[in-house]
Formats: C-alpha cells, structure tokens, sequence
C-alpha cells in the first residue's frame, strides 16, 4: 500500500481484508472500523505503520466528524 492519508484509503485498508462496515452512522462506523484494525493488528495482518495511520485519520474524522 502507497500510503494512509485519507478515509478513503482506510476504507480501502479494510476491503483489502474483505471487511465492509456501513452501519448508516459514519460515526458508528469509524468505531467499527477501529476495532477492526484493532484485531488486524494484533493478529499481524497488517504492520505497526499502517495501524497507527489508519487509527490517526480515524480519530481525525471523529473529532472533525467529516471525512478526511
């Protein structure tokens, strides 16, 4: 993976797994998508660095509550 910058390429993180989460609350679904990345990481199926971009621009987009 090039990179996480944005929402769109955590979103794209997660399919990467098979893992689609639409809950119809872009909140909710960031907590969703947290634990997701959560049990990735501690199953190493993905690395420190992508683990802690991906949680940063989550975090970022609940705060913001837009996406970034």
């Amino acid at each position: 993976m090039d990179g996480i910058n944005n929402i769109l390429d955590v979103k794209a993180l997660l399919r990467r797994f098979g893992i689609v989460i639409y809950m119809g609350d872009r909140l909710t679904d960031y907590e969703m998508w947290e634990e997701e990345l959560r049990e990735l990481y501690q199953e190493s199926m993905i690395d420190v660095e992508e683990f802690r971009a991906a949680m940063m621009i989550l975090q970022k987009a609940k705060r913001n509550d837009v996406d970034v």
